[in-house]
C-alpha cells in the first residue's frame, strides 16, 4: 500500500490558497504511486484558527472549499484536515474533523476526540469532541484514522475526562494501520519526546503508525513538520524534513529500516525554527522586508543574521542610531556586521533629538539626577525612528529582546520593545550566545568582540547589564525555572537558586507583565513563553511564601 505523507505549509484563513496546496500535493502523490494520501490536522483551514471558528461564514466557505477539492482530486483517497459544522445543535458549533475524499466526494468524518487545553492550545472553546474511531477499507487493508491529541494524550486525565481511548478503540475496531493528522508545534524538547511517544503507541497497539504534521510559521507558532513512520514493533523506519515542505511516498508495511533520529545540534534546530518562523510571519503578514535598530549588541547581532538568512540581504534593513553614550566599537561592530551579512545599514544620530527632549522636558525636570526616565528617552527616541522608517517605506520592525530582558523588564515600553515581532523573546541571554556563536561557525558574520564585551544598554557613561542585573548566567537559570518549570521563590531556593535572588526574578518578572502584554509576538521554542500559552493576570496579588 503506497502512502504519501503530505508535510505541507497552510496560512491560516487561505481557504482557496490551502485547497491549491493541497491538490498539488495531492496529483504528485498519484503521479507517484500512491493510493492514499495523508495531509495535516486542519490543513484545509491553517492551524490554529482561534476565533476565525466563531464565523459561520469561514466554516460555511471551508466546508465548500472542500467539496470543491474532492471534485478536484485525481483517482486517490485523500485525508484532510478540515473544519466541520455540528450539524446536532448540541455542544460546540464545530469539530475539528478529517475528511476521507475520494470518487469526487466526501466519503467518510473522522472527529477528533480529544482535545488540548493546555498552553498554547485552546481547542475546548471552540470544538465538540468526537464520540467514536474511524476505520476505513482501502487496498486490502484497514486504516485507523485519528487527530494529533488523540495519540498524545492515551491514558492521561484527558483521556480520562473524555472517557476515550482513541487508539485502543481504533485498534479494537480492527486497524491495521493508524495515521495521525497533526498540527504539532515546535519546540525543543519535542522532537525526541514524538519519537518516544509514537513509539510507545505502536508498541502498545502493535500496528504501524503514519505521523503527518503541518510546517510553517503561524503568528507565534512554529511547526517543524519532521513527520514519522514507526512500525509496530515501535521502531523507526521514517522521519520526514524538518521546517521544510515534503511530500514522501512509501509503504509503511514494507519500506524502511529500523533507525535513530538525525543528530541534530540544538543551536541548528533553533536557528531553523527562528528562520522558517520569521520568514512565513513576513510574508503570511504581507511584508516584503524588515528593519531593525543595529545596536552592536548580540541581541541585534543575531537578529540581523537570521533575518539576513531568512529573507535575504536585500530585504534588510538596518539602522545604527548612536547617542553620546555610543562607544564607537558599537558603531564600528555594526558596520562590520552589515558588511559581512550584506545588508543596508544607516547611521542617524539621536543626540539632537535626545537634546531637544532633554530641553524640553528640563523646566519640568529641574535639578533632578539623570536617571532612568533619560536612560529611556533614549529608547524611545530610537523607537520612534525605526517605526517612522517602517511607516515611510513599509518594512515590518523586528524587536530585539532577549526572554531574559523581557521576564525581568529590562526593556523599554514603547522603546526596543517597540517591533511587530520578536525573533529572540523565547531565548534566555546563553542561548542567544550560543546561536551567535553557531551562526558563526557557518559563516563569520557577527565581529567577535561582540560575543566578549560585556552586555550594554548604553544608555549612560560605562553602562553595564549587570550594572542593574545578576549576572546573567545566574538570571538565566532563575528565569528558565520560574518561567518555563513554573517554579517559585521557595520551590527555586530549593533548586539552588540564591533565596535572595529567587525572590527578586519572581518580584520582577511579575512586575513586568504589563509590559509584556504589549510586546510584539514572540517565536516559541521552549515549552513555555511568553505568549498566548502564559496567561497571568497583570492586575493580581497572590501569596509567595518566603522560603522556610
Amino acid at each position: 500500500m503506497r502512502v504519501a505523507l503530505a508535510q505541507v505549509n497552510p496560512t491560516v484563513g487561505d481557504l482557496d490558497g490551502n485547497a491549491r496546496r493541497i491538490l498539488a500535493a495531492a496529483r504528485e502523490a498519484h503521479a507517484r504511486g500512491a493510493s492514499l494520501v495523508v495531509f495535516p490536522e486542519l490543513a484545509l483551514a491553517g492551524y490554529p484558527p482561534r476565533d476565525l471558528l466563531e464565523r459561520s461564514t469561514f466554516v460555511a466557505r471551508n466546508e465548500a472549499v472542500l467539496g470543491e477539492l474532492a471534485r478536484a482530486l485525481p483517482a486517490l483517497t485523500a485525508l484532510v484536515g478540515f473544519v466541520e459544522r455540528n450539524a446536532d445543535g448540541a455542544g460546540r458549533p464545530v469539530f475539528n474533523a478529517a475528511a476521507r475524499l475520494e470518487r469526487g466526494r466526501v466519503a467518510g468524518v473522522y472527529r477528533k476526540r480529544l482535545l488540548p487545553t493546555y498552553d498554547v492550545f485552546d481547542e475546548d472553546r471552540h470544538f465538540e469532541p468526537g464520540t467514536a474511531p474511524c476505520v476505513f477499507e482501502h487496498a486490502g487493508r484497514r486504516v485507523g484514522v485519528t487527530i494529533c491529541e488523540d495519540l498524545w494524550t492515551a491514558g492521561t486525565d484527558e483521556a480520562v475526562r473524555h472517557r476515550a481511548d482513541p487508539l485502543a478503540e481504533t485498534r479494537a475496531a480492527g486497524a491495521e494501520l493508524v495515521v495521525n493528522l497533526s498540527a504539532s508545534p515546535f519546540t525543543l524538547a519535542k522532537r525526541g519526546f514524538r519519537r518516544e511517544l509514537f513509539g510507545e503507541q505502536a508498541r502498545r497497539s502493535r500496528v504501524p503508525l503514519v505521523f503527518v504534521n503541518q510546517v510553517g510559521g503561524n503568528d507565534d507558532l512554529v511547526f517543524d513538520g519532521h513527520s514519522l513512520v514507526v512500525d509496530g514493533r515501535g521502531r523507526l523506519v521514517h522521519e520526514g524534513l524538518e521546517f521544510a515542505p515534503e511530500l514522501t511516498v512509501l509503504d509503511p508495511f514494507t519500506d524502511g529500516a529500523a533507525a535513530d533520529l538525525r543528530p541534530i545540534e540544538e543551536p541548528e534546530l533553533v536557528r531553523r525554527a527562528l528562520e522558517l518562523g520569521l520568514s512565513d510571519y513576513v510574508r503570511k503578514c504581507g511584508f516584503d522586508s524588515v528593519v531593525l535598530g543595529l545596536s552592536g549588541g548580540v541581541d541585534s547581532a543575531v537578529v540581523a543574521v537570521l533575518a539576513a538568512e531568512a529573507l535575504g540581504p536585500a530585504r534588510v534593513r538596518a539602522l545604527s542610531l548612536p547617542s553620546r553614550f555610543t562607544a564607537a566599537a558599537s558603531r564600528e561592530d555594526a558596520r562590520a556586521l552589515a558588511a559581512a551579512t550584506g545588508i543596508r545599514l544607516d547611521e542617524v544620530s539621536i543626540e539632537p533629538a535626545f537634546a531637544a527632549h532633554l530641553a524640553s522636558l528640563a523646566p519640568l525636570f529641574g535639578d533632578r539626577p539623570f536617571d532612568l526616565a533619560e536612560e529611556n528617552l533614549q529608547a524611545r527616541i530610537r523607537g520612534a525612528l525605526l517605526m517612522a522608517v517602517s511607516n515611510k517605506f513599509g518594512p515590518l520592525l523586528l524587536t530585539t529582546g532577549n526572554k531574559t530582558e523581557l521576564a525581568v523588564g529590562y526593556a523599554t515600553l514603547y522603546g526596543d520593545m517597540c517591533g511587530g515581532l520578536a525573533p529572540l523573546g523565547d531565548l534566555v541571554k546563553r542561548r542567544v550566545y550560543e546561536l551567535a556563536r553557531h551562526l558563526n561557525r557557518l559563516a563569520p558574520r557577527i565581529p567577535e568582540r561582540i560575543l566578549v564585551r560585556p552586555p550594554s544598554a548604553e544608555l549612560r557613561p560605562d553602562q553595564k547589564d549587570e550594572d542593574s542585573l545578576p549576572p546573567y548566567a545566574e538570571l538565566d537559570r532563575a528565569v528558565e525555572l520560574h518561567v518555563e518549570e513554573g517554579l517559585d521563590a521557595p520551590q527555586l531556593a530549593a533548586a539552588g537558586v540564591d533565596p535572595a535572588l529567587a525572590e527578586r526574578v519572581v518580584r520582577l518578572v511579575r512586575g513586568a507583565e504589563f509590559k509584556r502584554r504589549q510586546g510584539a509576538p514572540i517565536l516559541k521554542v521552549t515549552r513555555k513563553a511568553f505568549g498566548p500559552g502564559r496567561r497571568l493576570p497583570i492586575a493580581a496579588r497572590w501569596p509567595d511564601p518566603s522560603p522556610g
